[in-house]
């Protein structure tokens, strides 16, 4: 079967631990809670189109893990979710991926990320997965992996029809013609700024506009800014919707945003206005946070719609 949505990314195992406050350089603090699980941006936002999918967006995994006991506890997260994983590829000269993560008591954290695995490829690696994004509608990437590998899957995924999304993080600056193959760029304030060249710094709602005017002049075709409690905003030059993020009580926020872009993917797909995959995205991303953990934070398609029943009835 084609898959309707190609995820190309990394995948690790997060190492989590709650602390009541996040450690200060040269600081010691004791945590509590230690959970070894799945996760990986690439992974995340899989794991995402998954749950929310269902039948109605198959998804496909592209990857690569290391040949050790990681291993497989990751693709069976994956495949347990609803994906194909055949094409995450195992091997031996680097370890499985691994993320470092603290939690403190407001949902909030910070994460150390090892790539291993994900990093030992190069671009000509992709020749050999240039038939699974032929049919597919969208195209998911992110930036742990190696930017080289992104710039050409994404160029790939245009040429075989799919649509592409781009989240770019980890925050960093980018080549100057990665953004001619993006259809949809979703970055965080911090990943906007440096994607602009400017110093991280919190985006006014007054400035969604120029700033998604200045990315989109980088070559994107249209932009979701993600501005974590104050919502979400989408500009293509010629809609612009804002999406208010849906009050709930924070407990982790370590993948909220791997879930929104998966979400937003799987409405999209589907061919659901822009309007409801704003609603849709930012649902999930809302309930993920009142859970902890990474992919064991997705919610399912039917706690998704309840949700938006819930709001809006």
């Amino acid at each position: 079967m084609v898959p309707h949505i190609v995820i190309l990314g990394s995948l690790n195992i997060d190492f989590v631990v709650q602390v009541a406050e996040l450690p200060a350089p040269g600081e010691t603090t004791l945590g509590s809670n230690f959970q070894m699980i799945p996760g990986g941006k690439g992974a995340n936002q899989a794991c995402a189109v998954g749950r929310t999918g269902g039948k109605a967006a198959q998804g496909m995994m592209i990857g690569r893990v290391g040949s050790d006991l990681f291993a497989e506890r990751l693709k069976a997260s994956l495949a347990g979710a609803g994906l194909d994983v055949s094409a995450v590829q195992t091997v031996r000269s680097q370890p499985t991926g691994v993320a470092l993560i603290w939690v403190d008591q407001r949902g909030q954290n910070s994460i150390v990320v090892a790539p291993g695995a994900n990093h030992d490829w190069v671009p000509a690696d992709l020749n050999g997965v240039r038939s699974m994004f032929q049919g597919a509608r969208y195209a998911l990437f992110q930036l742990e992996s190696p930017v080289a590998v992104v710039k050409e899957g994404l160029l790939m995924a245009r040429q075989m029809g799919a649509r592409t999304i781009l989240d770019p993080a980890p925050a960093q600056s980018l080549p100057a013609d990665i953004m001619s193959s993006v259809d949809v760029l979703t970055p965080n304030e911090t990943e906007a700024c440096i994607l602009l060249g400017r110093k991280p710094a919190r985006i006014d709602l007054a400035e969604c506009r120029q700033v998604a005017g200045a990315l989109r002049a980088l070559g994107a075709r249209s932009v979701v800014l993600k501005l974590g409690d104050r919502g979400a905003v989408y500009f293509d030059g010629d809609t612009e919707i804002h999406q208010a993020a849906y009050p709930v009580q924070a407990v982790d926020t370590t993948a909220a945003g791997d879930v929104f872009n998966g979400a937003l993917a799987v409405a999209l797909a589907e061919g659901k206005s822009r309007s409801y995959a704003m609603k849709f995205a930012s649902a999930a991303a809302a309930i993920s946070v009142t859970r902890p953990g990474a992919q064991s934070s997705v919610p399912l398609r039917n706690e998704v719609e309840e949700f938006l029943r819930s709001r809006e009835s």
